[in-house]
């Protein structure tokens, strides 16, 4: 296992630059070996050179050929990177790789004449000329890769410079050699011209890159050092070719040679060295100033040696020159003229560059006070607090904000460690950050943002956000208080997850508090629990007392939930009046105990919030609350969790609300049939699978078919006959409601107005509810063009009122009804005895009939309690001169009870079920159906109505 280093635990070990970057270990590999492949190619030859190569045939072709072919191979590396897409300074590349062909060229002539010709080489001849060629493009080349001055002072100094450098050489090498080949006796002009070319051109050559070495570009550094090694080591060996001591006796093959031949090689692999780091792929050194390398990098010593050098570069060459002229005279010869005028143009050249160089210096040095001047007044003016930490973390300097923004003088922060005023739950993350900032490129990543606590003067935390850059292997730090955002972010935040009435969790946050619980370390515990809670009769609060009462009342709920459940629970509002709590599971109990001490939770919870409430006034003012309780399963989610507690809320206000449910998998069932019913009820009308049947109003003294009552449905394509106890279930939303109740109206009417053309005319009754009634997609208008689109007669419309809701407003209601009747529409009050709402209803609306409710007429003949309120009930319809009608008579007994009672209509299966069109005409057609005779007397469970339970008879009517 391998050990990692612990990170470091104060500031001044994040900042020292001593961590290593990690290697590039395969690049590093490739590049090596292939280095070392030239070291052992160049060993041989040099190997070779030393014996003689075994024979002198073998030494001159080597001599000749082989310098040929090492200069034709650099030559084609150089062309070949130059046409790459890698490439950098093609135009360099280019010239090298020319200049590289001269020599190939020239070698190969040399070849020529020695190996295959086997004669000595002419002077002058074809080769010279290729030699001659080798130096101008490469000087060229050495330029394109110079970094080029800004201004003509610095293109100046440069030509000073490569002067400098060039005479200093020229004295140095006339003194020592040249004038003697210039006066040697017996050669002609050309030998003697071409004699001083070759020194002449490597002395420029050798310029150039003494001066061009401390200027050259920051790109691609490893490739020129290279390449310009290749040139100066040329250059060495053709130096030594044409001093005296080794022209005259040189011959091809001998060791010379191997430099030559070293040369061409290195020039060869030169762009191809480090080409993938000049692509960006490895980290970039930073210039002076701009910051620190990354850790590990020491760079405090190329740059600053290289610029040193530079500078004496004109000091340099002016010593040389001064010992050329030394030379000549303590060897007893006069200084030759040519060496005088050199020495004096040096000098001059040297004394311009001083009088340049002395000029921009003051230049400079005003600028430089100018752009100080401003940069203090920036500092020292920003509201931002401005801090330099050296690399050991402590504080250099501090801008004088620091005063209004942290509450301490700068003078007190400076010396101290910048770790001591970073509070000490945020100093390893700023460290880790501090770290990894400055691991990384500076290129890349110039600056980084960290955000944590500092100490203020007063001793408290202040959030400070600050910009941190690299500086001279510390930091520069630019911070601002940020205290009052971090305030209101946070208090966004809480705005966002928490309701604003009652502070508790909204849903969202519930949610990702119960995907927490689901996935943390007691997953698996099945005791987690989510309870789904709504306040019944919370909107009567709000009808009758005021929507501010309403909200007073969700309040002290939401404190009631609150202080019910634990620390580590979780009390949520989830919108409206409906609340939840997520209560986390402790794996204390088994899985029968832990769900019997939920329920009983729960229940404690709905007794606590069905207690009444004190608001405005009101002591008593009463909700009960409908809980549904899901348990946490193995791999459940978060959302089915809250489903599930919600379908279990449901089902408790579907069995009488005030009660607590426990989820089970069939209320999932329930729901997907229902849905799956639903969506097969959307297209049903449509496509004609709902079908209208008809059952008779009979008049109970005659048998008189007074009415046919319209009832809907639905044989769907699967051939499964529904009714409206089953459908109408799902179609709860207003939209198929609203639809169907059209449908229905519609086809009632139509079908009324055709049996009427056709003889067997009735009057129709279809039940539409009080909220339908009042519904905006059914004006008084429609029904209107709906009578008269099919012509059915006055009176043969009665509209039966399905519900007597207590929220539907009477006044509206009643201005409806007013207008039907107007039409000549009949009214029917349905539900009449099920509740006090009916009463109400009938004491305002405009009523033509009242429906017993059917409740009250299956228990009419077995209980005397329900056939005296029956009773009291048709005595209140006849005194207002009302007709009744008695729904679900389906017994002969019924008949004879309620005929004795005074009603005077009834519909049921004592006289016939629902009728299809086929069989209803054929009943309009016999007109009526035989009704029973019988005592006008009830008997109660076969007992005498005088002996029941000692009740008073019931006289007859």
């Amino acid at each position: 296992m391998t050990a990692h280093p612990s990170p470091p635990t104060t500031l001044g070990a994040a900042l020292h630059p001593g961590a290593p970057l990690p290697a590039r270990a395969p690049e590093r590999g490739r590049v090596m070996g292939v280095q070392l492949a030239l070291a052992l190619v160049c060993a041989a030859f040099a190997t070779g050179s030393l014996l003689g190569w075994g024979s002198e045939r073998v030494a001159l072709f080597m001599g000749d050929f082989g310098l040929s072919l090492a200069a034709a191979t650099a030559a084609v590396s150089n062309f070949l990177y130059a046409r790459s897409r890698h490439s950098r300074f093609k135009p360099a590349w280019l010239l090298f790789a020319c200049s590289s062909l001269m020599a190939s060229l020239g070698n190969g002539v040399w070849g020529w004449y020695e190996f295959v010709l086997r004669i000595e080489v002419p002077t002058p001849s074809l080769a010279d000329l290729f030699f001659l060629c080798f130096a101008p493009p490469a000087i060229i080349g050495l330029l394109v890769l110079a970094k080029r001055p800004v201004t003509k002072a610095g293109w100046i100094c440069l030509a000073l410079d490569a002067w400098l450098i060039a005479g200093s050489l020229v004295t140095l090498s006339w003194s020592l050699a040249l004038a003697h080949t210039a006066e040697s006796e017996g050669q002609s002009v050309s030998r003697t011209a071409l004699s001083l070319a070759y020194p002449l051109l490597d002395i420029v050559l050798v310029s150039m890159v003494l001066a061009l070495h401390f200027r050259r570009s920051p790109g691609n550094r490893t490739a020129v050092n290279t390449a310009i090694g290749a040139l100066a080591l040329t250059v060495m060996c053709d130096a030594l070719f044409t001093s005296p001591l080794l022209h005259a006796s040189y011959r091809s093959g001998e060791i010379l040679d191997a430099g030559w031949f070293a040369g061409s090689l290195l020039l060869a692999h030169a762009p191809w060295v480090g080409h993938r780091k000049s692509d960006g792929a490895g980290p970039r050194v930073p210039h002076q100033g701009q910051g620190p390398a990354p850790a590990g990098y020491q760079f405090g010593h190329t740059r600053p040696m290289s610029g040193s050098l530079a500078a004496l570069t004109p000091y340099l060459a002016a010593a040389v020159c001064t010992l050329g002229i030394l030379y000549n005279v303590l060897s007893g010869h006069s200084v030759d003229r040519i060496v005088l005028f050199t020495a004096c143009t040096v000098v001059l050249a040297l004394v311009v560059r001083q009088g340049i160089m002395l000029l921009d210096n003051i230049t400079l040095t005003q600028e430089l006070a100018q752009k100080e001047n401003h940069f203090r007044s920036l500092v020292q003016g920003s509201s931002d607090v401005i801090m330099i930490a050296a690399p050991n973390g402590i504080l250099r300097y501090v801008s004088p904000a620091a005063a209004g923004v942290y509450g301490r003088e700068a003078d007190d922060l400076v010396g101290s460690e910048l770790a001591s005023i970073i509070h000490p739950e945020d100093l390893g993350r700023v460290v880790h950050e501090i770290r990894r900032f400055l691991a990384a490129s500076a290129v890349e990543e110039p600056t980084t943002r960290i955000e944590c606590r500092f100490r203020s003067g007063a001793g408290a935390w202040l959030n400070v956000e600050s910009t941190v850059n690299r500086h001279h292997g510390g930091l520069i730090l630019n911070s601002r208080d940020v205290t009052e955002r971090v305030r209101l972010q946070a208090q966004l935040q809480h705005n966002a997850e928490h309701d604003p009435l009652t502070d508790l969790p909204n849903r969202s946050l519930f949610t990702k508090r119960v995907g927490l619980a689901l996935t943390g370390r007691r997953a698996s515990d099945r005791g987690t629990a989510v309870l789904f809670i709504d306040l019944d009769g919370f909107k009567q609060v709000n009808d009758t007392i005021g929507h501010q009462a309403g909200d007073e009342l969700l309040v002290q709920a939401a404190r009631r939930l609150a202080d019910s459940v634990r620390a580590s629970d979780t009390a949520a509002r989830l919108g409206g009046d409906e609340f939840a709590a997520l209560i986390v599971g402790d794996g204390g109990r088994d899985h029968s105990a832990r769900e019997q001490h939920i329920y009983e939770l729960a229940d404690r919870l709905r007794v606590t919030l069905s207690q009444p409430y004190a608001i405005d006034g009101h002591q008593d003012v009463r909700v009960a609350a409908s809980i549904g309780v899901a348990f946490a399963e193995p791999d459940i989610t978060a959302g089915e969790l809250l489903r599930n507690a919600d379908l279990a809320m449901y089902r408790a206000k579907a069995t009488g609300k005030g009660r607590v449910e426990l989820y089970a998998p069939q209320m999932q069932a329930d729901v997907v049939r229902k849905a799956e019913l639903a969506g097969r009820l959307r297209s049903a009308l449509h496509e004609g699978e709902f079908a209208l049947l008809h059952q008779p109003v009979v008049s109970l003294e005659d048998g008189r078919i007074t009415a046919v009552a319209a009832q809907a449905r639905w044989r769907s394509s699967q051939g499964i006959l529904f009714t409206p106890a089953e459908f109408l279930r799902v179609a709860e939303d207003g939209e198929k409601t609203a639809e169907l109740g059209r449908w229905m109206l519609e086809e009632a009417v139509a079908q009324a107005a055709e049996r009427g053309r056709s003889g067997h005319a009735a009057p129709v009754v279809v039940r539409i509810g009080a909220r339908r009634l009042l519904d905006r997609s059914m004006p008084l208008g429609s029904v209107e063009a709906l009578l008269t689109r099919h012509g059915l007669p006055s009176g043969a419309l009665v509209i039966e009122l399905a519900d007597s809701d207590p929220r539907v407003p009477l006044d509206e209601l009643e201005r409806r009804l007013t207008g039907l009747r107007r039409l000549g529409v009949r009214i029917a009050l349905d539900g009449f005895g099920s509740g006090y709402a009916a009463i109400t209803a009938l004491r305002r609306l405009p009523v033509d009939m009242l429906k017993l409710d059917r409740s009250l007429v299956e228990g009419v003949v077995e209980s005397a309690r329900l056939h005296k309120i029956t009773s009291g009930l048709l005595r209140i319809a006849g005194d207002l001169g009302l007709a009744s009608v008695a729904d679900g008579v389906d017994l002969p007994e019924q008949v004879v009870a309620l005929r004795a009672m005074g009603c005077t209509h009834g519909q049921g299966m004592a006289f016939s079920g629902p009728l299809d069109e086929y069989r209803l005409r054929r009943a309009l057609a016999s007109g009526e159906y035989p009704v029973p005779a019988g005592p006008a007397e009830p008997v109660f469970a076969g007992v005498p109505a005088s002996r029941s339970h000692n009740e008073t008879p019931v006289p007859p009517t």
